[in-house]
């Protein structure tokens, strides 16, 4: 075990509850493979705990004026900042990132912090003008109660930070199982907001089998909401237990298979610094990476080989390790569903470029890789590798480019670069997806929502729309 990585607890009803008479696992440090810690698992005692801790704090916490949740929400942004070079090599140690990256992730979970906070100040009712005299009609905004929620451990920080805080921001409670792979990053939001002065039970973290802790909460009749971000497939397993267990509301955030179209008048050089720099971070295990680059042809040779150089220019290694700009993969598994994948694409008449292999004898690395024309037949082409792994194609024509780019049942990102205003405008209207960057990779920034379309889920986290998920809507009519 890793003394510098810390104990693991579960947080419930204001509490931190250790091993002591519950079940554990161990939690890997990917760059070794060596285990850090041991994570406790909670009972459905402990379960029911958490629910029960969450209806209860509801009925006080929803009473307390959206200006003072805002400021405590805001002491708890202020004190991941303070915190975070610590929560950064945490994260690190359990998920493999780069220490950049990962400080990164700390410094964007505080400002989504800060953001949502002042979100839930400004979730107004309004005045619909009565058609009889003497009647007034207003829309107001509740929230909709204790919510359970999960998240993956790609971004351990970012993506529970997005939803504890819209949930907390508009009065609502949560209880959420973060992955077990990445325990320790959501655990020091929680004693963040601890600190800060949050009250017992508004907030509750538990761990265990996932499947077993996901039915036992979705079905408690304390639940109001449940959110999701993973795979597709977990996700419509979900929804089914949620509209089974009383229509409940979700948000579902699930996988995409993100297209590139670069055009024959894009400025190919930025491309290649913009898409690279996007498709290998946190090795590409990325819900919006880009991975499927459609590239038209008088401009497609040029593309790889600029791109080729880009991925072998990184350097593969141990997060924290000076230098490093790209760490292992999360587990294992990723690793072995690489090398099918990049063996599926070759069989089907891919060539590889650069990388296409596992690399040293421990922890889990695979090299940043670039396959090229590679057929739509290919499954890399039709699954999310979730991987460092980039595969292009050539096309001729507008119309052929946004046929491959829309025919995947996914439709989460989508990005283009030309210098044609034309091409962009009708991009923007014939891209399927919840989110299209044109030009540029900046399309998730808590000021704006994400969400996706099609097989990538419904609702969106981040904005002003973000809020809309853990709000009911009721009309008064009033005389």
């Amino acid at each position: 075990m890793d003394r510098s990585y810390g104990d693991l607890h579960l947080f419930i009803d204001g509490e931190w509850l250790g091993p002591e008479g519950r079940t554990t696992e161990d939690v890997l440090n990917p760059a070794t493979g060596e285990a850090i810690a041991a994570l406790p698992h909670a009972t459905k005692a402990d379960l029911d705990h958490a629910s029960a801790a969450a209806a209860r704090a509801f009925a006080e916490w929803r009473k307390v004026p959206a200006f003072d949740r805002a400021k405590l929400i805001r002491k708890a942004a202020d004190l991941l900042r303070e915190r975070a070079n610590g929560i950064a090599r945490r994260m690190t140690l359990e998920q493999g990132k780069p220490l950049a990256e990962a400080l990164q992730e700390v410094f964007i979970s505080a400002d989504i912090f800060d953001y949502t906070a002042d979100e839930g100040r400004r979730t107004y009712g309004r005045i619909v003008p009565a058609r009889m005299p003497g009647v007034r009609w207003m829309v107001t905004k509740e929230p909709v109660g204790p919510v359970a929620a999960f998240t993956p451990w790609n971004f351990p920080a970012v993506i529970p930070a997005r939803k504890i805080s819209a949930a907390l921001a508009t009065g609502c409670t949560m209880v959420i199982k973060p992955s077990e792979e990445t325990p320790a990053s959501v655990l020091e939001l929680a004693r963040a907001l601890q600190d800060a002065g949050l009250p017992k039970g508004v907030l509750n973290v538990v761990y265990g089998v996932p499947s077993e802790v996901s039915e036992h909460l979705i079905a408690a009749p304390e639940i109001r909401k449940i959110t999701f971000t993973g795979s597709t497939g977990v996700g419509q397993h979900l929804a089914v237990l949620a509209a089974k267990a009383g229509v409940k509301r979700a948000t579902m955030e699930l996988g995409g298979h993100a297209p590139v179209l670069i055009f024959d008048d894009a400025d190919v050089d930025a491309a290649i610094a913009v898409m690279a720099g996007a498709k290998y971070r946190n090795a590409g295990q990325v819900c919006v990476s880009p991975t499927r680059f459609f590239v038209q042809e008088a401009v497609h040779d040029r593309f790889v080989e600029g791109f080729t150089k880009a991925a072998a220019a990184i350097r593969t290694g141990n997060g924290l390790d000076d230098g490093v700009t790209m760490g292992p993969l999360a587990n294992d598994r990723r690793v072995g569903a690489m090398e099918r994948l990049v063996a599926d694409a070759v069989s089907h008449g891919a060539e590889i470029r650069q990388g296409g292999e596992a690399l040293g004898n421990r922890g889990y690395f695979f090299a940043p890789t670039v396959l090229a024309n590679v057929p739509d037949t290919a499954r890399i082409m039709i699954e999310e590798p979730f991987g460092p792994v980039a595969v292009t194609s050539s096309f001729a024509t507008f119309d052929e480019a946004i046929a491959r780019a829309n025919r995947l049942p996914f439709g989460l990102a989508a990005y283009a670069f030309t210098r044609s205003t034309r091409i962009a405008a009708d991009l923007g209207d014939a891209l399927e997806a919840g989110m299209v960057g044109i030009n540029n990779p900046f399309i998730n920034m808590p000021e704006t929502p994400f969400g996706g379309v099609k097989q990538s889920g419904y609702g969106s986290e981040g904005g002003t729309e973000g809020m809309d998920a853990y709000l009911v809507t009721k009309t008064i009519s009033q005389s």
